[in-house]
C-alpha cells in the first residue's frame, strides 16, 4: 500500500521562531514584541520603522535558528502520523542560507523518527509532490497541488482562504 504523503513547514508550525524574534527584540531594544502586537503582521511590520531592519536581520543571523523551542504536540502528533503517511519537512531554507546547518541539527535532534532523506530545503513549495502541505504561509499554497492546511500563527490570523488549524491536536484528529 502506497502511503499519502504530508509536507510540514518547519517554522511556526514544529518550531517556535516568534520567541526568538520576542527574545532578541527584547534583548536589543528593550521592549517586548507581544502576540498581540503581531496579530497580522509579520515581526518586522509589527515594530517602529527603526527597528525594522534589525528585524529583517534576525533570521539571517548565525543561530538564529539553532535551538528554537519545539511547537506542543508536534513530535507526538509527528510520530503517529509517520506510522500512517510518508512525513516531509519542507523548509524555505533558500531564504536564510545561514539556518541549513541549524535547521538539520535542530530537527535530527528533535525529530530523530524523521529520516534526512526527508528534509526537503527549498524555496517554492509548489514543486512538493505531497497529499497534505501544513504551513503557516498561505502563499505556499499557491499552486500546490494538494490541500493546504494553514497552521494558525499571529500573522495569518486574517487569512480566511484556507483550512485552519489551530494546533496538532487538532491536526491529529483531522489526520489520525
Amino acid at each position: 500500500m502506497i502511503k499519502k504523503r504530508i509536507a510540514v513547514d518547519m517554522d511556526e508550525v514544529m518550531a517556535d521562531s516568534i520567541s526568538r524574534f520576542q527574545e532578541w527584540y527584547g534583548r536589543d531594544f528593550q521592549l517586548e514584541l507581544t502576540l498581540d502586537t503581531l496579530r497580522g503582521k509579520s515581526p518586522h511590520e509589527a515594530v517602529a520603522p527603526e527597528h525594522q531592519p534589525a528585524l529583517r536581520a534576525y533570521p539571517n543571523a548565525e543561530g538564529f535558528f539553532r535551538d528554537l523551542p519545539v511547537i506542543a504536540d508536534s513530535q507526538r502528533v509527528l510520530q503517529a502520523l509517520s506510522e500512517r503517511y510518508e512525513i516531509f519537512v519542507a523548509t524555505a531554507a533558500m531564504e536564510f542560507p545561514n539556518s541549513f546547518l541549524d535547521k538539520y541539527r535542530w530537527l535530527e535532534q528533535h525529530f530523530p523518527f524523521i529520516s534526512w532523506r526527508n528534509f526537503v530545503f527549498c524555496g517554492d513549495k509548489s514543486i512538493l509532490n505531497a497529499d497534505y502541505l501544513i504551513d503557516d504561509n498561505a502563499y505556499n499554497f499557491d499552486n500546490f497541488r494538494g490541500e493546504g492546511l494553514l497552521f494558525d500563527a499571529p500573522h495569518n490570523a486574517h487569512d480566511t482562504r484556507h483550512r485552519r488549524v489551530h494546533n496538532w491536536q487538532e491536526l491529529g484528529d483531522i489526520l489520525l
